[in-house]
């Protein structure tokens, strides 16, 4: 669950982010300065600045009801259609499809990453072509508001024990190719191996390993 095993950095514009980092939550605290740091080095030829710290590529199609505050990089090619809620500290990719209420906070989205319908995407970071059904959500704050931990035992990986985060809010890290079916909950501190598939209505926390198919806690299949 190691960023070099998740990602594939060439297909962000977010890729300097994660220079030096570990773990994929490393990141989270950083995002909006970094979006104000890279928005000024944007070409006016590409990208039009809306407000204050919004940065929209001129070949973006953003929906006349869609909500969007800064800090946000909105790249090429990307949609966000009607009634999106765009909360702040977001890097949208490029083709990324965000949609109806689908509300995002402190996100990273690889390109070509869709959350189509009605998704809640905050303090998460979403992997290259990573798509959540419609309805699925990234809980990322505990009950009791405690620090967040990555239980990297949960599903007999071989692993044991808890890796704290340091962090109160934290929602899920999809690496590439990530599946998550529609109405799933991706608890706080959910970290997700690349090509692996959730089924809908699923409740998932921890860590599930890449290259498989997460049926419920008691039924992981490996892809073959």
């Amino acid at each position: 669950m190691k960023i070099t095993e998740m990602y594939d950095l060439g297909r962000t514009i977010a890729a300097p982010l994660f220079e030096g980092k570990e773990y994929p939550w490393e990141v989270l605290p950083l995002i909006g300065d970094y979006i104000m740091e890279l928005g000024s080095t944007l070409s006016a030829d590409e990208y039009d600045l809306h407000g204050d710290g919004v940065w929209i590529s001129k070949s973006a199609v953003v929906a006349p009801t869609a909500s969007i505050s800064g800090p946000t990089i909105i790249c090429a090619g990307a949609q966000i259609r009607h009634c999106a809620f765009i909360r702040g500290r977001a890097i949208v990719g490029e083709n990324v499809v965000v949609g109806n209420s689908t509300e995002l906070k402190n996100v990273i989205l690889f390109n070509n990453v869709q959350v189509p319908h009605y998704n809640y995407v905050g303090d998460s970071i979403l992997g290259y072509r990573a798509h959540m059904g419609a309805g699925s959500i990234c809980s990322n704050v505990k009950s009791d508001k405690s620090v967040i931990s990555v239980n990297t035992s949960m599903y007999g990986d071989g692993t044991m024990g808890n890796i704290s985060t340091g962090l109160k809010k934290m929602g899920a890290a999809l690496a590439d190719n990530v599946e998550v079916g529609c109405n799933s909950v991706l608890n706080p501190g959910t970290v997700v191996g690349r090509n692996t598939n959730i089924y809908p209505l699923s409740r998932v926390r921890g860590y599930v390993p890449g290259n498989s198919i997460f049926k419920d806690a008691e039924n992981i299949v490996l892809k073959h």
